[in-house]
């Protein structure tokens, strides 16, 4: 874009006038001015927030929120990022390899005021838009993470302009967007086009009107403005025409912003007299303004002005020319068109057409162009080009302001332009030099002319382009001030002051103290107030100063400042020197020196003689000089402690106390005491009044002892008269008391103080520094002892010398002088510095060049004193580098490396250098190795180390570090964790291998109890190795970094684990630590953030505890359930253990964990319990759900039978013979009993192999099913697209397409158009509600209207009125309401029980519609699993071809009764070119699943679900087109059928070829090959041709030539002609079980229990559990509440079946017996039995009756006897939970159904439908125009004439209506 511009320029459009002339200087000269200043970044616009004065601002890479005074609010950052304009929205970057970090330009800045959102578009990704909150611009509240084409909205390219207008409708909010032509990729959007701002894809333009182009690129059309008018959206651009018109022209086109089609689309030319084309433009009130560029090479600017009266006239010219007269005008030249190579034209409608369609219509022809320019004369031309304008209306003027291109503009500034009232005075008001504000002056406020009532008053309004024009103001004062004692007169100077009307006064307001104002001319007389008026002075001051406001009213018109002082506060202010302070204040205040006042007025009372104020300017004497005062002190200024002194202190001006008799004392403010000395008066000789009074005060002799000990102690002295009237001090007066033991620990500092204090070093018994006459005369001790050395650092130091060496001690010396040349070092000399020598205690000094490994002690030796030698030696040692490591890092720097050599704990001052630039030290220095940080590097390369000791320089030459390119990061994946942590991270990049510490951190808004105490830097220790950084640590501006540490895999991957973070902290920032790189996590993983899940929760596995054991049986699967389980981790990520042993996870969902344990019972892993625990660890986070107790397997009785027989036999030899029958009884009980026990032990392990079985093929499943999502993330669930599926719903049970167009015989295209414009006027007659409930009270009192013929005709009007859904809608609640008010008089239970009536059906067509989200965002994904999981498993067992009986089902009549064995088979089958099925690329070898009794059929329906697994059912190959061929080796192929000639017929029973059949082995090759009637070609299913049933039928077990086919079982048995031989044992178990066939049941069992979860998910997704509700549901329920409480219905029972019947048996029933309505699938029909039985089970569930089972219920029901009650309580609870939502409001039921007929306007056929609709209305059509013509309203409103005249345009009648 063009730089913004800097000035303005004002000028006067109507009347022409130019108001100021234009301004050289860059900017305008408003000092008002705020400004916002961000340097190195380009503003691309600027958009403000209605009512909140917010100010957001889009810039490169940047958006900016600001205050209303351009304060800054928020930043948020959207760029760079890397993209490119080639690519569309990538995850991957692999996607794109053209990618490269890019810029993003803002593009779009838009505020959205009803949802309080910003909208903003940048260049990158397309141009994809995100929402922003207002209050925040850096919360983003949508960002498209997968968007469409559908979604790119603005040009992706910064020099190509994108315009766009936020238009408010009642309902919704749409966007208005405009944008050129930019990139290859942006060909397929719009130049013009409506957008949603609100629903499921914000910023789609699905189902919204669009500007259709041609060919866009021939018109490239350049976009410079957008404005909303009251009315209209204007669209201000330059384009070229077709490819006959080159030269491009300057447009403005005119959109009805209620337009959601934009068929009111209406452009005309532009022309400003030959002065270029348009640059600019802004709507004015009443014009439209445009800046021209103009000139040669288009230097100069035009300003043109088209009033928006003359541009609407001629957009209506060409509108009315293009609807009515074939856009050609009255002289027959073409005034109008349809433009951008669409295929409408101008036609000729009726002449009352533009007024009937104002905003157009889908007949109406459009876009429309004018041919005739709107042309205006420039009324400015300037020599400069102008980039913007901008313009206002003031005084019925209307002033642009012209921006110019010169402005290099790198801030905001916001300019008060006609903003007068921001202005609070009035010199700002004038000193701004608006040209449309004034100080209105008795108003008080800066105000244009006309809003200031006096303006035409001289004085009244003041203009800054006035010369006369001053604000008014007090220039003098008279007196300035006064004593708060006196009330008196105060004379005001204020020029200029207004008249005022003779009734009207001024009045002068001291703070809150009114008096009334005399004015004479300019001169202002006011009273002042009296003293009780006077507020009080502040604490510690002596006057108060009041504001003094010269008042008209209650504005004030001059205003100053007025003090009121007191003299006798002003003493109090100086209590040193009160004279001083009173006297010499500003104030008119004398001193009284005998009573010791302060006063004002003339002078002291009483004939006192006065010190006069230094304000009193006809007295000499007067001033602080003339106070009774101290002058200076007479004796000594410092006092030696303990010892007695005798204070002498000069004073002057006394003569004020002449004959008044006075004592005197002297006074010392001691710490902690103040000390009175009796004074005496020693006055000088001389006249008192010519010296001045003066003499001496001398203190009585006296001993000072401090109460603290100090070295030097200032105490402050003064003198009273008396004992209070203090004398003033003419300076601050101190006496200094000093200590000499203080600060003198040993005789050098002794010595060493200052000679005139006679401090001396005592000996004696008590050694110490004293005052001279206090020690006795033999203890002064002249000479100091040996100096003392204490310690010395550093203890060694290099060769080459130039070492500071510091030594400590005492008596070293008592200046510098004494050890000059005084230290030795090891015998070498050392040279100590004089900067760093501290008296007697320290000597800095520089060690000279000695050979390596030199050492002694330090020695001084002071001049008559024995030397001090060091305890300690110093060494010389030579420290040595050897080697690095690492030997590379980043550029960037942060790498700690590692300087290894000998003797490196040399010296105290070492540094380190890496190729010149510092590399800080980490402490402590080691001897064999020195820690550093290195810094950034300006480029790559070799860089040498260097470390210095002291002045000794240390180079390692054989090992330079290497700065690498920094690292770069591509990818890091997964982005989620739980808040434990522990999740591994794979990070991909380049150069991660030079990385020393790469690190995952976490910055956290933690709170107090959560803060971490740990010391964000432990300190390192020789020897040890280096401690991992913290878990976390609190950084200085409070926030909790966590971080943990990653490992580095290879060069471009580094694996990290996530860091665990508190529970209640807030997540700021998640980024990369890579030495001193830093990277956003979002920016690693291509603009996705990391998220936290909350830790899962896993319940105990025993019901009874985590401290009892769960018993376990061999075999079972464990079942662990929980909540969040998968929200943060995979299931390969879990672990779980039992004891030492690992319980495998076959499955993971949300609430549930599925493990396999160990055969065999593990071992403990700690000795404390002797059984095994189950812990399952998820990353950190690790849970303990208790023991695990194995059981063993069920025993058998031990007892043998034949140890029984033989006890009853020798029972029976010993016992009589007369006891035989009883014998015989009792063996034959004892036989039963035997006979019980083996059934019980069958019984049971038919109970527990039930069991593992189930749990085995659940395990499977649910493996199955992981591995099935795993693949519906990449191919997704095949949903129908909303026409096919809206047709299914609307017409089931139709084989072919319902509403196929019906195909024109020969002569009737012609009659094609007026037959559209029949239909076109049918569906406006469908928005009359009264015609329409006619027609379909018509149509259903009709005999022969049969109930088929109701449902359609029910469908055909949704299909029409599908736009309409809020109408739609309106129509079925009336009625119903109808409907309900009739079942009312009969039986209100049985209301909407079946389909009977047309709103029945529309009530189940509305459904279809409103559910369609619902369905596909959260129920579809269950129901489809479901769906899989039963083709699965019924797939797993063999399935008879013949009888269509299965092994694997849940409905019994479908259950396979036999035993069957068969073996699962993986076929290899080849897949690519030559394989025959052609999916490109090289041949592959798909495995494929199938069982060996399949028949070649059911193998090739396996193997193409297999192969096509990702793949719509309509899309795949038909099974009846393909063969399928066995391939063995290079030449052997045979191909497979289920009959031929080696089929084996016995009995005239002819068996299905199987697999097994052929012999085919487990592995084998196979390929699907045309069948050869095809012509070699494989045909798919059309995906848009009508589907036709089912392609193959079930195979019938009929008769052809006497031959009947089986597969698995024959259907019949019949008797054959001879008996057969004796049965064998295992054909009499087989015929055993055919007798019990109820045997076979356990299978309904373990296919119920395998499915038992899908079918729980399903219910839930369907009963909302967990979720909200659809509104759509939300709202019916209401409305049958309503409807029962207005019927007067109260029973509950009634209403719970009116809901049921409405939706749950209305809809979900058919969705859960019909997926195929829902997906684009096939429906077998054993999946459909087992479908059939489960939505069975559902209607259970929503019955009230109780469900009651027994010996007679059918198999069916007592499948989920056990289930259902827990069924009913859900849907209980969910009509319970919808009841007690807050209720769904009309208002937001209607937007959800205008934002459903937007999104889907592409309803299917709905022509035909109308078509069709008319059929009806033809065969009842004199039925219907009786029942119109009979009702009076219907007659008002011609709705039997309307029906008419569509008849007569449909049938091609002529009519004379």
């Amino acid at each position: 874009m063009a730089p913004w511009p800097l000035f303005a320029v004002y000028l006067l459009l109507p009347p022409l006038l130019l108001l100021l002339p234009l301004f050289p200087q860059p900017s305008l000269p408003f000092s008002g001015t705020h400004r916002f200043t961000v340097p190195n970044t380009t503003f691309n616009h600027l958009a403000l927030a209605p009512g909140r004065g917010t100010l957001y601002v889009g810039a490169v890479n940047r958006l900016f929120q600001l205050s209303p005074e351009l304060q800054l609010e928020a930043t948020a950052v959207t760029g760079p990022v890397i993209d490119s304009p080639d690519c569309v929205p990538f995850r991957d970057p692999s996607d794109c390899p053209q990618a490269q970090l890019t810029d993003n330009a803002n593009q779009l800045l838009l505020v959205s005021s009803r949802a309080q959102e910003l909208v903003a578009c940048g260049q990158v990704r397309q141009g994809v838009c995100e929402k922003r909150r207002l209050g925040d611009v850096a919360t983003v509240l949508y960002q498209a993470e997968d968007p469409g084409d559908g979604q790119f909205v603005a040009a992706n390219t910064p020099g190509v302009a994108t315009v766009g207008l936020v238009v408010p409708l009642p309902n919704r909010d749409l966007l208005l967007v405009a944008r050129g032509l930019a990139g290859k990729l942006s060909a397929g959007v719009p130049p013009l086009s409506v957008r949603q701002l609100a629903g499921p894809q914000p910023f789609s333009s699905e189902g919204l009107g669009r500007l259709v182009v041609g060919d866009f690129s021939d018109y490239n059309n350049s976009y410079v403005a957008a404005f909303a008018g009251a009315r209209f959206a204007y669209f201000i651009f330059r384009r070229r025409g077709a490819r006959v018109q080159a030269e491009y022209r300057s447009y403005v086109a005119r959109v009805c912003l209620g337009d959601a089609n934009l068929y009111s689309y209406v452009e005309v030319p532009l022309a400003c007299q030959g002065q270029g084309l348009i640059q600019a433009a802004f709507l004015a009130p009443g014009t439209l303004l445009g800046a021209f560029a103009a000139g040669p090479n288009r230097a100069h600017a035009a300003l043109c002005a088209f009033p928006l009266a003359e541009l609407d006239s001629s957009v209506e010219r060409a509108r009315r020319l293009c609807y009515t007269a074939g856009g050609r005008g009255a002289s027959g030249t073409e005034e109008a068109t349809v433009e951008y190579g669409v295929t409408s034209r101008c036609i000729t409608l009726p002449l009352d057409s533009p007024e009937s369609y104002p905003c157009g219509d889908e007949h109406t022809p459009s876009p429309i162009a004018g041919r005739q320019p709107l042309e205006a004369r420039p009324l400015l031309q300037l020599r400069q080009p102008v980039s913007a304008v901008a313009a206002l209306q003031a005084d019925g003027h209307t002033i642009a302001f012209l921006g110019d291109t010169q402005g290099q503009l790198h801030k905001v500034v916001r300019v008060p332009v006609a903003a007068c009232p921001q202005f609070d005075d009035c010199h700002s008001c004038l000193q701004a030099q608006d040209p449309l504000c004034g100080w209105c002056t008795l108003q008080g406020r800066c105000t244009q002319k006309g809003q200031c009532k006096r303006a035409a008053q001289l004085h009244q309004w003041l203009w800054s382009y006035e010369e006369d024009s001053h604000c008014l103001q007090v220039q003098s004062l008279r007196p300035a001030q006064q004593p708060r004692q006196e009330q008196g007169q105060v004379i005001l100077s204020v020029p200029w002051l207004p008249t005022l009307a003779e009734d009207e006064y001024f009045h002068c307001a001291f703070g809150d103290y009114d008096s009334l104002a005399h004015v004479q001319g300019p001169h202002v007389a006011c009273v002042t107030p009296p003293e009780d008026q006077v507020p009080g002075n502040p604490p510690g001051t002596d006057h108060v100063t009041l504001p003094l406001a010269l008042m008209f009213e209650d504005v004030a018109v001059a205003t100053t400042n007025f003090s009121f002082y007191d003299c006798s506060a002003v003493q109090a202010l100086e209590v040193a020197a009160p004279c001083h302070a009173c006297v010499g204040s500003p104030w008119r205040c004398h001193w009284c020196p005998e009573s010791g006042r302060c006063v004002h007025g003339e002078h002291c009372p009483e004939g006192e003689r006065t010190v006069y104020s230094s304000q009193e300017e006809d007295i000499q004497a007067r001033g602080p000089g003339t106070c009774p005062q101290v002058e200076a002190l007479a004796g000594p200024h410092s006092v030696p402690v303990g010892w007695d002194i005798h204070l002498a202190l000069h004073v002057r001006n006394l003569q004020y106390f002449q004959g008044l008799p006075a004592s005197y004392n002297c006074w010392l403010e001691l710490p902690g005491e103040l000390q009175r000395l009796p004074a005496s008066l020693q006055e000088t000789t001389g006249d008192r009044d010519r010296d001045g009074g003066t003499g001496l005060i001398h203190c009585q002799v006296q001993q000072f002892h401090p109460s603290t000990s100090q070295w030097e102690l200032p105490v402050p002295i003064y003198v009273t008269r008396g004992e209070t009237q203090r004398l003033d001090n003419a300076r601050t007066l101190h006496v200094t008391l000093y200590d000499c033991a203080v600060g003198h620990p040993d005789c050098s500092h002794c010595q060493a103080a200052n000679g005139s204090l006679g401090c001396l070093w005592c000996g004696d018994s008590q050694p110490g520094c004293r005052y001279g006459p206090l020690c006795p005369p033999g203890a002064v001790q002249l000479l100091c002892p040996t100096p003392s050395i204490t310690e010395i650092e550093p203890l060694t130091g290099p060769p080459e010398g130039g070492l500071a060496l510091t030594i400590l001690g005492s008596n070293l010396g008592r200046t510098f002088a004494d050890v000059r040349d005084a230290v030795s070092v090891a015998g070498q000399p050392c040279s100590p510095d004089p900067t760093h020598y501290r008296t007697s205690t320290r000597i800095v000094c520089v060690t000279s060049p000695a050979p390596n490994g030199t050492t002694g002690p330090v020695q001084v030796a002071i001049k008559s004193r024995s030397p001090g030698i060091s305890a300690q030696h110093f060494t010389y040692q030579d420290p040595v580098l050897l080697s690095l490591s690492p030997r590379w890092g980043p550029q960037a720097g942060g790498t700690q490396l590692t300087i290894h050599g000998q003797h490196l704990q040399t010296g105290g001052n070492i540094s380190a250098f890496v190729g010149g630039q510092a590399c800080p030290i980490l402490e402590p220095t080691c001897p064999e190795a020195i820690v550093c940080r290195t810094m950034p590097q300006a480029a790559p390369g070799e860089a040498a180390v260097l470390v210095v000791f002291g002045h000794a320089e240390r180079k390692l030459l054989t090992s330079p570090f290497h700065y690498t390119t920094n690292p770069r990061l591509l990818a890091a994946e997964p982005t989620v964790s739980f808040r434990g942590g522990g999740r591994l991270i794979r990070v991909r990049g380049t150069g991660l291998d030079t990385v020393w510490q790469p690190l995952l951190s976490v910055w956290l808004e933690a709170e107090a109890e959560v803060k971490a105490l740990r010391d964000p830097s432990p300190r390192r220790s020789c020897g040890m190795p280096a401690a991992d950084p913290q878990a976390c640590v609190q950084l200085p501006g409070g926030l909790l970094q966590c971080s943990t540490v990653c490992s580095v895999n290879s060069s471009s991957l580094l694996l990290c684990r996530s860091p665990a973070v508190p529970d209640r902290a807030r997540l700021k920032r998640v980024f990369f630590s890579l030495d001193n790189v830093h990277v956003d996590f979002a920016s690693a993983s291509g603009g996705q953030d990391f998220q936290y899940q909350p830790n899962p929760r896993l319940a105990p596995l025993s019901r009874e505890g985590l401290s009892r054991p769960y018993r376990l049986k061999p075999g079972h699967v464990l079942d662990v359930e929980g909540e969040g389980l998968n929200l943060g981790i995979s299931k390969e990520e879990v672990h779980v253990h039992i004891g030492d042993g690992e319980c495998l996870v076959k499955t993971l969902t949300l609430t549930h964990l599925y493990c396999e344990p160990p055969p065999r019972a593990p071992q403990a892993v700690n000795g404390s319990s002797a059984l095994p625990q189950f812990v399952v660890q998820m990353g950190n986070v690790r849970l303990a759900l208790g023991p695990v107790q194995y059981e063993s397997e069920p025993m058998l009785p031990t007892f043998p039978m034949e140890a029984q027989v033989g006890l009853g036999m020798g029972a029976a030899v010993l016992i009589a013979a007369v006891l035989l029958l009883t014998l015989m009884y009792r063996h034959k009980s004892k036989q039963a009993l035997r006979d019980y026990q083996k059934v019980l032990v069958q019984l049971e392990n038919l109970e527990i192999g039930v069991g593992d079985q189930c749990r085995k093929e659940f395990t499977d499943l649910m493996t199955e099913m992981t591995d099935l999502s795993s693949d519906l993330e990449a191919s997704g669930i095949p949903f129908l697209d909303y026409g096919t599926y809206a047709e299914r719903a609307f017409f089931p049970g139709h084989s072919g397409c319902p509403l196929q167009p019906k195909l024109e015989g020969p002569g009737e295209e012609g009659h094609r158009a007026t037959v559209h414009q029949g239909l076109t006027q049918l569906s406006n007659l469908l928005n009359s509600k009264l015609f329409l409930l006619h027609l379909i009270h018509t149509l259903e009192e009709q005999p022969s209207f049969s109930q088929r013929d109701r449902c359609h005709v029910a469908s055909l009007l949704s299909l029409a009125l599908h736009g309409k859904l809020e109408y739609l809608t309106d129509i079925m609640k009336t009625l119903l309401s109808d409907l309900a008010a009739h079942y009312v008089r009969k039986n209100p239970k049985l209301m909407l029980r079946r389909t009977e009536t047309m709103v029945e059906k529309l009530l189940t067509n509305w459904l279809s519609i409103c559910l369609y989200a619902f369905l596909r965002e959260v129920a579809g994904e269950p129901l489809y699993m479901l769906f899989r999981a039963i083709q699965y498993q019924v797939d797993k067992g063999p399935v008879d071809a013949v009888t269509g009986k299965a092994k694997r089902t849940l409905n019994d009549s479908h259950l396979l009764r036999e035993d069957v064995e068969f073996r699962p088979l993986t076929l290899m089958v080849l897949v690519g070119p030559g394989a025959g099925v052609a999916t490109g690329g090289e041949v592959q070898r798909v495995p494929a699943r199938v069982l060996d009794t399949d028949t070649i059929t059911q193998v090739k329906e396996k193997v193409l679900d297999q192969i096509y697994k990702g793949t719509p059912f309509s899309q795949r190959p038909l099974v009846h087109t393909l063969d399928l061929e066995w391939r063995s080796g290079l030449a052997g192929h045979l191909t497979l059928s289920d009959e031929d000639l080696t089929s084996v017929t016995q009995n005239q029973w002819k068996r299905l070829n199987t697999l097994q059949h052929y012999k085919v082995p487990d592995g084998a090759t196979v390929g699907l090959i045309p069948q050869l009637h095809n012509g070699g070609a494989i045909s798919q299913n059309p995906a848009q041709s009508c589907p036709s049933g089912e392609n193959i039928p079930m195979l019938e077990d009929g008769e052809e030539g006497g031959v009947r086919l089986w597969h698995l079982v024959k259907a019949t048995e019949e008797p054959e002609g001879a008996k057969a031989p004796r049965s064998s044992l295992q054909e009499r178990e087989r015929a055993r079980a055919k007798a019990i066939p109820e045997i076979y049941l356990t299978r309904l069992l373990s296919m119920k229990g395998t499915l038992q979860k899908f079918v729980d998910d399903t219910f839930q997704a369907i009963l909302s559990v967990n979720r909200p509700v659809p509104l759509a549901v939300k709202y019916l329920f209401d409305f049958l509440d309503e409807l029962a409480e207005k019927l007067g219905i109260e029973d509950p029972e009634t209403l719970h079946i009116w809901k049921t019947n409405s939706l749950l048996l209305r809809f979900w029933v058919n969705a859960l017996k019909n997926p195929q309505l829902i997906f684009d699938v096939h429906v077998s029909d054993n999946v459909d039995a087992i479908l059939a039985v489960i939505a069975q089970t559902f209607i259970d569930a929503c019955t009230i009756s109780e469900h009651k089972v027994g010996r007679d219920s059918p198999v069916n029901k007592l499948l989920y006897a056990r289930e259902i009650p827990r069924y009913k309580q859900m849907v209980e609870k969910y009509y319970a939970d919808i009841r007690h939502s807050s209720p769904a409001s009309y208002q937001e039921m209607n937007s959800a159904l205008a934002e459903l007929s937007g999104n889907y306007t592409s309803a299917p056929h709905c022509l035909e439908a109308l078509q069709e609709l008319y059929n009806h209305i033809h065969r009842y059509y004199d039925q219907i125009i009786s029942a119109l013509e009979e009702d009076p309203v219907g007659q008002k409103m011609q709705l039997a004439c309307r029906l008419q005249q569509i008849a007569a345009l449909v049938e091609n009648k002529v009519t004379d209506l």
